[in-house]
């Protein structure tokens, strides 16, 4: 547990944060399926990374890792046509890295099998299983696999073989996880025909799936979304990926702790290198808080926020950037004036259930919140101290982090989820503390 001390006066800081996860994790597996080397910088090193970069190891990559630069080397990618017999590849607590890694695996020459910590295997993953069912890919169970109690909510352990496969064409729910979006997307290049995923729904998390794209276009592959919002079609064409040197932008996710920490205590935050041409949808924040009344700057290399006086109570749809709806719920908590969130529905099955759980870390903290089906409303109340539940979910833990800067006596039980995604964030949340202008946090 640890005991967040609040500052003493506002915030005046240049923060630094590590690489973004959701790309580190796509360019990784991406160079890693490529037919040249590459080179990654600024990669994230946590432990949704880390688990990805085992697993490319185990299908037979060959990495130069250099952890002190935060650089990796891909100098042999993953030959499928040579996957060992019996590899196992362990996605550990990574979401991203599981979903990915069962897209990958059917495109192995023998069955791979998926497997994770306690967390993941609750996860159910059953639209991608579908979907890579639909391409010819047989997915089971993997031997010794608990019985799942519901057959068509498939869970990790799975065992997926490719080998059957021969489709193009899949349907997909689009309002589930667009990690399995994405997931099918990375494969797509690779496929024999391409791949066309038609969505049977709205499409949830946009900025994720055009991430994805993205980054597959940086390493010489084609995808795009076609079609209207209620029922777009992703269409992925054939080819090969490239390898390349890659940069990888800092994490906004990460970014929107620290512009939360100048809305709740008031002051300046400034992240270099996340500018107004980041991939990352979730540097909407800074857009957010400023309709909240914040002065907000989005340059070409760097986002600026500057907080004088109490930021306003706000409606906002997340659905596009879920992620931020626990870091905008303790910013809400010291508006003027309720705010509501919606559109976050789906996150009920994130690392932790991020609407119930935020409703009730807010109400231990004195806070007024009510959980509706797709989101909450937050009702301002003065912070009272308290020990916060972060049900081993890191973004819950650094959110609430937050709050204690502001408001004595909060507590943050089982910090060291944080190492998920970012296993310096308590080192460089106390930097902010240590000077008035140019305070590094690295």
């Amino acid at each position: 547990m640890v005991e967040v001390v609040p500052l003493d006066g506002s915030i005046d800081a240049d923060v630094v944060v590590p690489g973004s996860k959701s790309i580190t994790n796509r360019a990784l597996l991406i160079a890693a399926m490529a037919e040249s080397p590459s080179e990654l910088s600024g990669v994230l090193f946590a432990d949704d990374t880390e688990a990805m970069l085992g697993a490319l190891t185990a299908l037979g990559a060959e990495l130069d890792i250099d952890r002190d630069q935060h650089r990796v080397r891909v100098v042999r990618g993953v030959d499928f046509a040579a996957v060992k017999p019996g590899t196992v590849l362990d996605a550990k607590e990574s979401g991203t890295s599981s979903r990915f890694l069962v897209a990958a695996a059917a495109l192995a020459a023998e069955p791979v099998t998926i497997d994770g910590e306690p967390s993941i295997r609750a996860r159910p993953i059953g639209d991608l299983v579908d979907g890579l069912r639909q391409l010819g890919a047989e997915v089971v169970p993997a031997a010794g696999a608990a019985a799942t109690p519901d057959e068509d909510s498939p869970t990790l352990p799975l065992t997926v073989d490719g080998r059957g496969r021969g489709g193009s064409v899949v349907s997909l729910r689009g309002d589930a996880s667009s990690q399995f979006l994405s997931a099918l997307m990375m494969i797509g290049p690779l496929l024999p025909g391409g791949l066309v995923i038609e969505l049977s729904t709205r499409l949830v998390s946009v900025p994720y799936v055009v991430m994805t794209a993205e980054v597959m276009a940086a390493f010489g592959a084609t995808a795009r979304i076609e079609g209207d919002d209620e029922a777009p079609i992703v269409r992925v064409e054939p080819g090969r990926y490239s390898g390349k040197e890659y940069a990888i932008e800092p994490d906004a996710s990460a970014a929107s702790y620290f512009f939360a920490a100048a809305a709740v205590c008031g002051g300046r935050v400034r992240i270099d290198g996340l500018g107004r041409h980041s991939l990352q949808g979730d540097l909407a924040f800074v857009e957010l808080l400023g309709r909240m009344g914040a002065e907000v700057t989005v340059a070409d290399t760097y986002s600026e926020v500057r907080v004088a006086d109490a930021l306003n109570g706000i409606e906002a749809d997340l659905a596009d950037c879920s992620d931020l709806a626990p870091s905008l719920a303790v910013v809400a908590a010291t508006a003027i004036g309720p705010s509501r969130v919606t559109g976050i529905g789906f996150i009920r099955h994130k690392e932790s259930d991020r609407v119930g759980g935020v409703v009730a870390e807010l109400e231990r903290c004195g806070v007024g919140a009510v959980e509706e089906p797709d989101g909450f409303t937050v009702e301002p109340a003065p912070v009272r101290a308290a020990v916060v539940e972060t049900y081993g979910d890191h973004r819950m833990a650094m959110s609430f982090a937050v709050l204690g800067l502001a408001n004595p006596g909060i507590r943050i039980s089982n910090p060291a989820c944080v190492a998920k995604t970012y296993p310096e964030f308590f080192t460089d949340l106390d930097q902010i503390r240590k000077g008035s202008v140019g305070v590094a946090v690295s």
